[in-house]
């Protein structure tokens, strides 16, 4: 499943028509392997979005409308001397999406694209010339590509892309026809591309023959303008096609939604991360091969441990039960017995009344929130104390605090908890493959 879990309308862009202004140019030039992220609502965004209405906390909730659809979607499916560091920044409704983007370079010369950050998805793929019902008017151009070359059916990575078509038997020679294929993003979109190869690059690093779909028709709203890197853990993913280069280890800093210039950071490789940061194991689900499945054993609020029944966190490969974490979808999704567990013992540590508002169930008078309870994710050999500002959100409209979580969606195949975006940002998210671990350290990344 080429999971795509990303809904909180959200992605990080990376400014370049901001080089007028004099803080846009420093932190987009602020090292030779460093890349910038930016807010979509962000000034040095070279969208132009709307400003953000008066109340955040609709803002957010609009965001995380697609949530959803990105649940379903998901249950349904040699190192650099410096640091490689490509700049994130968090997008909204413009790409339609909840991710983050990254500037990378397609082709030779390079034709700069910001591409969704997808940690449940493993093929790249960007939107072509020509493209039918593509939203973006930037489009990659092959034929000004001197290193551009399409896939034939024949090769393996034909049969490993999800999607992908037979070869057509008739009016073709053996061995001489494009792979086309045809993937579905988000629950409600799809797109049509043809398998291609090109230079991939990623602030100073440049990734020869990267294997990738030209986006040439598009159906829905919900596909990244700009395309979309892969960063599962799949034999098409960024991991797998660096080969050696990042020795199968990245990690990023997801900038808070508000963050207004550039911020976040996609660190690749070894080189650079943290020295002394606690890992949990990461779980393979040969049925979801893609997604980073962790071993979430309890939850705590407060000092009590919360009362939830071992089956509900359980890791379960016949199913697709248990926690992944992910970078698509906007706020964190437990499984309703999980949740309601969760938001009873809030509730009762923190001052009420209580309402709701939107996907949150859970708000209440902002002065109340001095008592609010800290929430400990306990995860094997690792604990996440998630900081206040990951675990409230503010409504500016009216006086209000929200727990900024939910239960999974009543409407899809509710058995996997998904620790999400909102929750993730400020951190360091370390994704260490090739010994199959993830650790998580706090970082300021704003």
């Amino acid at each position: 499943m080429a999971t795509y879990f990303l809904f909180i309308n959200i992605l990080l862009v990376i400014s370049t028509r901001a080089l007028g202004s004099e803080s846009c140019a420093s932190n987009s030039n602020k090292g030779n392997s460093d890349l910038s992220v930016i807010h979509i609502y962000g000034k040095c965004s070279p969208f132009n979005p709307p400003k953000p209405s008066s109340s955040w906390i609709n803002t957010v909730i609009n965001m995380a409308s697609k949530d959803p659809q990105r649940l379903s979607y998901l249950s349904s499916l040699v190192v650099s001397k410096k640091p490689t560091i490509v700049p994130i920044a968090p997008g909204q409704q413009l790409f339609n999406i909840g991710n983050y983007v990254v500037r990378v370079k397609m082709g030779t010369p390079g034709q700069q694209m910001y591409m969704v950050l997808d940690t449940s998805n493993d093929a790249a793929w960007v939107p072509c010339s020509g493209c039918v019902g593509c939203s973006s008017t930037t489009l990659f151009a092959p034929t000004t590509s001197s290193t551009y070359g399409s896939v034939d059916c024949s090769v393996p990575e034909c049969t490993q892309v999800r999607g992908s078509l037979s070869c057509p038997t008739t009016g073709s020679v053996s061995g001489s026809s494009a792979c086309f294929f045809n993937q579905s993003y988000g629950g409600d979109s799809s797109f049509y591309a043809t398998l291609s190869r090109d230079s991939l690059g990623l602030a100073n690093d440049v990734i020869p023959n990267y294997a990738f779909g030209c986006v040439s028709s598009v159906s829905g709203n919900s596909i990244p303008p700009q395309g979309l890197l892969g960063l599962g853990r799949g034999s098409m993913s960024l991991m797998s096609q660096s080969g050696s280069l990042y020795s199968g280890i990245f990690s990023y800093c997801l900038p808070s939604f508000r963050s207004y210039y550039f911020s976040g950071s996609l660190k690749l490789g070894p080189v650079g991360q943290p020295k002394n940061i606690k890992t949990t194991p990461l779980l393979k689900n040969p049925r979801r091969p893609s997604l980073y499945y962790v071993n979430l054993t309890s939850v705590s609020v407060g000092r009590i441990q919360v009362p939830i029944a071992p089956e509900h966190l359980a890791f379960d490969p016949n199913t697709g039960a248990g926690t992944v974490i992910d970078s698509g979808t906007v706020i964190t999704r437990f499984v309703q017995p999980v949740y309601n567990a969760i938001r009873d013992e809030f509730r009762n540590q923190v001052k009420g009344p209580f309402s709701s508002l939107g996907a949150f169930d859970t708000c209440f008078a902002s002065p109340n929130e001095a008592g609010a309870p800290t929430i400990t994710l306990h995860f094997e050999g690792m604990d996440l104390k998630l900081p206040m500002e990951n675990t409230l959100i503010h409504s500016s409209a009216t006086p209000l605090a929200c727990l900024a979580i939910a239960a999974a969606p009543n409407n899809v195949n509710s058995v996997l908890n998904v620790i999400a975006n909102l929750q993730q940002q400020n951190l360091r998210i370390l994704f260490d493959t090739a010994n199959s671990r993830v650790g998580i350290a706090r970082e300021l990344c704003n």
